[in-house]
């Protein structure tokens, strides 16, 4: 009976790799910095290399091109973390250009805001002063966003009245906003 080279086990490449760890790392994470330009990433690609390494381990360690694999790994993580930030980056420049991003709104200065408050104020006077079906017309319309014939559902009036109403309503409001 021929004698089988027995596979190393687990424990073999765990060892293994501490050893090429050891021997090895500050080299790689400098090759990777020098791609990339960041540390922290440079020490993400070669950790990532060291795993892939191992997980090849048994295919790789006899053809005593370990370190060049591990090497190889390193670049090739590295062009995935370069490829990856340019996505990133041209997702983050498309989202920064969106009207919607949140921050993005302008902020009114305090005087335009006092304005507004008071602006506010005025319209709530008005509408105040206005005969409750007027006001309950407006409200549904604007506020709530009801159609005409979902207004004269609510109020069971016809879609006629809720015309009439909004529209002496807004006469009022109107007239009422454009006195000095």
């Amino acid at each position: 009976m021929a004698a089988r080279t027995r596979a190393p086990d687990r424990e073999d490449a765990d060892r293994a790799i501490s050893e090429l760890y050891a021997a090895h790392w500050a080299r790689m994470v400098r090759l990777a910095w020098l791609v990339l330009r960041d540390q922290s990433l440079a020490e993400d690609a070669v950790q990532d290399a060291f795993v892939a390494t191992h997980r090849r381990w048994e295919s790789i360690h006899d053809s005593g091109r370990v370190v060049a694999y591990l090497q190889t790994a390193v670049v090739n993580r590295c062009r995935s973390i370069q490829r990856h930030e340019v996505v990133v980056d041209r997702h983050n420049r498309a989202a920064a250009a969106a009207a919607d991003v949140p921050g993005r709104a302008s902020h009114d200065s305090a005087e335009a805001a006092a304005l507004a408050g008071s602006d506010r104020e005025k319209i709530l006077g008005v509408l105040d002063r206005l005969p409750q079906r007027q006001r309950e017309v407006l409200v549904l319309r604007y506020y709530a966003d009801l159609s005409e014939a979902q207004i004269a559902e609510a109020l069971e009036i016809s879609p006629g009245s809720v015309k009439a109403h909004a529209h002496r309503a807004l006469n009022t409001l109107r007239t009422t906003l454009e006195q000095p």
